[in-house]
């Protein structure tokens, strides 16, 4: 697998990156229950599921092979990422903290005749590796469920190892 990171990302910060890519970060979504949007135990960061939100507001909603195509899904898969990314760095402080993206777990809601999940969560998976070339590259689940809290199409999680 190769990784383009463009002559002008090399060397930047992953916040300057996500900017030249035309990223922001939201604010951060207050929690849906009692949990936080990330936890740091030892050197790895467990960030918990972030769904498809700009800050507050939610950007898709339906199932992948019903309401939501597939490049809606990605889409939303790549603003899942964004989200996950805004609440790692407040916790860690600044995202220049990230040695290795370990882990994504993204979990489609679709119908029972869908497969094409793996391509959905590409989407978080490539602003992962935009952001943090070689770093960015993780091992990955993609699985389809029947539901998602407040009908998302996707929910993601991370482990991010840290200096």
């Amino acid at each position: 697998m190769t990784i383009a990171v463009s002559e002008t990302l090399k060397g930047a910060t992953p916040e300057a990156r996500l900017a030249e890519l035309g990223y922001t970060l939201p604010e951060l979504r207050k929690p849906a229950g009692n949990y936080c949007g990330a936890v740091t135990a030892g050197k790895l960061v467990f960030v918990a599921g972030h769904g498809t939100f700009n800050g507050p507001t939610q950007t898709h909603k339906g199932k992948l092979g019903a309401d939501v195509s597939v490049d809606e899904g990605y889409a939303g898969a790549r603003n899942a990422a964004i989200s996950a990314l805004a609440s790692l760095k407040a916790e860690i402080g600044e995202l220049s903290r990230v040695r290795r993206i370990v882990r994504l777990f993204g979990m489609v809601a679709s119908t029972s005749n869908f497969h094409r999940q793996p391509e959905v969560i590409d989407g978080a998976s490539d602003v992962l590796t935009s952001v943090f070339g070689k770093d960015g590259v993780h091992a990955r689940c993609a699985v389809g469920f029947v539901a998602l809290p407040f009908d998302m199409p996707i929910e993601l999680e991370m482990v991010v190892e840290i200096d």
